[in-house]
């Protein structure tokens, strides 16, 4: 059975032989197949997996942190020595276990993964359904010269992964994949090597360090993180309340300042062949690919701090991939230029159509932060009064329109159009006249129709 991820669940057949007893083709005379190639990962992969039986008893004493320590509290020195020498033999022989049952495959049309001990499980991806190969070097596979390779697949709501790999390997996997999935013979996949890039932006850490400064949630998040502290000790006098509300509060301020700083360091986007590439990480590295045609919708935000150098930010939604930041900040002009690559022919709306003033009623203050602009590309709408989101659908990526109206709305004859994407998610034009809102329904309609119908398919590099 497959599913819909282009992966079948199905036990190991083993790597296929050879046909006749002498000439290597069966006795019908028709050509044989060459025989399936496998590969196991990295020999460092062992020292990763090790790790998930100590991960167990990890988790269970955080779950138990009572129990944990009664449990410590029992043992003596002998017997907790004599523990970890049967512990760390058993990880380590798990680790080397789960290494040597995982293997992987490149045949004709598909990518066989095998893994499991004592259960078996052979994931099939398909190669046509293949719509991005990204590969990722966490810190301490950087210092081991290793990468871990991530395929996302049409439809899976997880990507399938092989780590670790030599740094060369995954990328020639990578290329290969690419190429198959392109259209290349097999016996010239493996020849065609990484499609050339060219660098379209690169982020300077000076300009995200300030963005991160001029952006309202690090500064909620740290107020937050030293006021709420504060206020408990004020009030209850209890150090473990205080640590555990300080703690997960000091987090969320990390990783709203430092943590994205560290994320998206020296980003760089480069255009090739194979769609838009995206490279970034100060500590882990990461090499991701923006599939070409895949993208639903774009959102240009721009934060009310960011109104005065002129910054954005350039988000996507794309069609079953998890991929959502294109530029994490870049002055208006350029990050324009990087949308138009994404969506060809389209020209960002500069003069956007406001609500009616009789919207206030339904949406006091925030109506005038709401626009619409449709123009023969994209339906575009605006959202936001601090923080302005302009949301772009191309008209062949529109799955449904729809009205809505509330009872507010319909007694001050207004309505909102939603329009729906390939990506699950919904962009919506608010607070517009009822009259004007059923006609862009049945126009968008139309035009959703006309777009599909004359979009260019979907494709990789091209093979010709």
């Amino acid at each position: 059975m497959t599913s819909p991820d282009g992966t079948q669940g199905v036990p190991d057949g083993g790597i296929p032989s050879g046909g006749g007893p002498h000439d290597g083709t069966p006795h019908d005379g028709t050509p044989q197949r060459p025989p399936v190639t496998e590969h196991r990962l990295h020999p460092v992969t062992p020292f990763r997996r090790a790790w998930a039986p100590l991960a167990v008893l990890a988790g269970w004493a955080a779950h138990d942190p009572n129990g944990a320590q009664e449990q410590l509290d029992r043992l003596t020195g002998t017997v907790l020595l004599l523990g970890l020498a049967v512990l760390v033999p058993a990880a380590g022989l798990y680790g080397f276990l789960s290494w040597w049952f995982t293997h992987y495959a490149v045949t004709d049309t598909e990518l066989r993964i095998r893994t499991g001990l004592l259960f078996r499980r052979t994931a099939h991806i398909r190669l046509e359904r293949v719509q991005a190969v990204d590969v990722s070097r966490p810190l301490l596979a950087r210092l081991a010269g290793v990468a871990k390779l991530r395929i996302d697949v049409v439809g899976a709501e997880s990507k399938d992964e092989l780590a670790f790999l030599g740094e060369r390997e995954a990328r020639a996997l990578r290329a290969e994949l690419l190429a198959r999935a392109a259209g290349f013979a097999p016996e010239t996949a493996h020849e065609v090597g990484e499609a050339p890039a060219r660098v379209l932006l690169r982020v300077p850490p000076r300009e995200l360090a300030r963005s991160l400064v001029l952006t309202g949630a690090t500064w909620g998040s740290l107020c937050a993180a030293l006021v709420v502290p504060a206020v408990l000790w004020l009030v209850t006098h209890s150090l473990w309340t205080v640590v555990g509300t300080a703690l997960p509060l000091v987090g969320a301020a990390g990783a709203s300042s430092v943590g994205r700083f560290v994320t998206e360091f020296d980003w760089t986007v480069s255009e090739s062949p194979d769609g838009l590439r995206i490279d970034h990480g100060l500590l882990d590295r990461a090499h991701e690919t923006v599939p070409p045609g895949r993208v639903q919708t774009v959102r240009i935000v721009q934060p009310l701090l960011w109104r005065w150098p002129g910054w954005v930010r350039v988000e996507l939604d794309v069609a079953g991939s998890a991929n959502s930041v294109l530029i994490p900040v870049a002055p208006r002009e350029v990050a324009e230029t990087v949308v138009a690559r994404v969506l060809p022919g389209v020209t960002v709306p500069g003069g956007l159509s406001r609500v009616p003033r009789r919207a206030r009623w339904c949406l006091p203050v925030w109506w005038r932060g709401h626009g619409l602009a449709v123009t023969e590309a994209v339906f575009a709408a605006r959202s936001g009064l601090l923080c302005r989101r302009l949301s772009l659908v191309p008209h062949a990526k529109v799955q449904s329109v729809r009205l809505t109206q509330g009872p507010w709305e319909r007694r001050r004859g207004l309505a909102d159009v939603h329009v729906d994407t390939g990506a699950d998610k919904t962009v919506t034009a608010r607070l517009r006249d009822a009259g004007e809102a059923a006609r862009l329904l049945d126009e968008q309609a139309e035009r959703s129709r006309t777009g599909r119908r004359d979009a260019l398919p979907d494709r990789w590099m091209s093979a010709g």
